[in-house]
């Protein structure tokens, strides 16, 4: 049995209700939720691209991809916080948890699946 490849998205869903319940700033929840879905986004292409790039035996290319999308991914994260807590301060502070909440579950699921995957098969998103 694998874990959820998706949690971290089904826990943005339920971010939506916990913010609208609570009163917290929606512009905390929408820049949250932007920044993270344009990361997965980035994310996805960037692991079809560095699956080219090994398929064509070039791995400091698909390396390379990795890296650069990583640090790019961080810097819109934390761009989209900044510009939020500008506009307004606690939906800049409610908006960093949530992505930091969001990280740290796609880190763990990622770990897990990882882990309980059977050798032999990928547990890269296709």
């Amino acid at each position: 049995m694998s874990p959820p490849k998706h949690v971290d998205l089904l826990v943005l869903a339920a971010a939506a209700v916990v913010f609208a319940v609570c009163e917290f700033s929606l512009l905390g929840y929408i820049g949250a939720a932007a920044a993270w879905l344009g990361q997965r986004g980035i994310q996805w292409l960037a692991q079809r691209r560095s699956g080219e790039a090994l398929k064509a035996g070039n791995r400091q290319r698909a390396m390379g991809i990795i890296a650069a999308t990583t640090l790019g991914r961080v810097w819109l994260m934390a761009t989209v916080v900044l510009l939020v807590g500008i506009a307004q301060r606690t939906a800049g502070l409610s908006s960093a948890v949530l992505l930091a909440a969001l990280f740290t579950i796609s880190m763990g699921s990622s770990g897990l699946a990882y882990l309980l995957e059977p050798e032999g098969h990928s547990v890269q998103p296709r």
